[in-house]
């Protein structure tokens, strides 16, 4: 299958599935579909195995069994929370994770799985057992037609693709370090302040990069195409003119000014006025912003990592490395759930409950 191909497939696997859950009677469905019309398995009856029997203290049943790639799948109903412990036939009490695990424990060691899903149809939770301490990979059903790659790992013996998110921050990560050193030279007096407003640039440009791959520009060349636009000695007082535009909204702007109408209105403060030095741009610093930069797809990386990014201009060590570490998803929603997410969702959900005309 084609990429696009694939992104057609995987959303209208999302959407059939949508709301549908029932662990007895649509797990089998829902595996062989995907990995047929997702994942272009030719024959998925004969790759994947359902019910494989292991004997505990009792004979129980893994749900699903990838032999090729050293998959075990623990499906659960739509209803059931993956993060939750839940009681057991034996009175264990166990998240779905601990009881594929405690499978895996009885299970030869010739079929003892690399990965464990666990799923509720909603959400699929991926633990890598060759790096057991690692916070697992979490991936939504809604989110599936731009992150079905990251599945890639059911049908890819090589297991490369769990990690294009990290493999694309790296990248990210030396594109930061290459238009921060093009950059440093430029400034006259490298002292604190300087180096500050060289942090704040920085952070501004991969934004704008970011910005016109994600859509949040007209185009997907709004940013690259502006800065081409202007002769070498007047892309500094562009820069200055493009950062004030994008702190000013619509209706405060020069309606005439047919230049900047691709750029919207960011509030944030990213965009702020802080007097920030700017130096002279160089015919190296536009190459690497419009032969370098401009042709890496900014939208891949994934916003839980974005911050990364912005912190690896900040930090010399990181900057070097490229790579980056980050909270998980998982972790950041322990914090900020309890915090005003629960109130906001339950808000949320009772605006969309209520039947008005308008």
């Amino acid at each position: 299958m084609t990429q696009t191909e694939q992104i057609a497939a995987a959303k209208e696997f999302a959407e059939f599935w949508e709301n549908k859950g029932d662990e007895k009677q649509e797990s089998q469905r829902f595996w062989i579909d995907l990995l047929q019309n997702v994942l272009g398995v030719t024959n998925p009856a004969k790759y994947i195995e359902f019910e494989k029997r292991v004997q505990l203290s009792h004979t129980s049943y893994i749900d699903a069994y990838i032999a090729d790639t050293k998959v075990l799948i623990e499906q659960k109903g739509i209803k059931i929370d993956l993060h939750k412990a839940y009681e057991q036939s034996d009175g264990a009490v166990l998240t779905p994770f601990e009881q594929a695990k405690r499978y895996v424990g009885e299970m030869k060691a010739s079929e003892k799985p690399r990965w464990i899903v666990v799923c509720n149809f909603a959400e699929f939770l991926i633990y890598d057992l060759e790096n057991p301490q690692e916070e697992p990979q979490q991936i939504f059903l809604k989110d599936l037609p731009k992150e079905f790659y990251r599945l890639q790992f059911l049908v890819d013996q090589k297991n490369e693709n769990i990690r294009r998110e990290e493999e694309i921050s790296i990248e990210a990560g030396k594109l930061v370090d290459k238009l921060y050193q093009a950059l440093l030279p430029q400034y006259k007096n490298q002292d604190e302040k300087s180096l500050r407003s060289l942090n704040i640039l920085c952070v501004r440009i991969v934004f704008c990069l970011y910005a016109e791959d994600a859509g949040l520009f007209e185009t997907r060349t709004a940013f690259e195409d502006y800065i081409r636009g202007f002769n070498l000695p007047n892309v500094r007082k562009g820069l200055i003119e493009l950062f004030k535009a994008l702190d000013t909204k619509l209706s405060d702007r020069d309606e005439y000014d047919e230049s900047l109408k691709p750029f919207p209105y960011v509030n944030g403060g990213l965009f702020k006025d802080e007097n920030i030095e700017i130096p002279n741009f160089t015919q190296e610093i536009v190459d690497v912003i419009v032969n370098d930069c401009a042709v890496f797809n900014w939208s891949e990386i994934s916003p839980t990592i974005f911050g990364a990014v912005f912190e690896s201009t900040l930090n010399p060590e990181t900057r070097r490395k490229g790579g980056m570490h980050y909270t998980s998803i998982q972790n950041i929603h322990k914090v900020i759930d309890p915090l005003f997410m629960d109130d906001l969702n339950a808000e949320f959900d009772s605006i969309c409950a209520t039947k008005t005309a308008k």
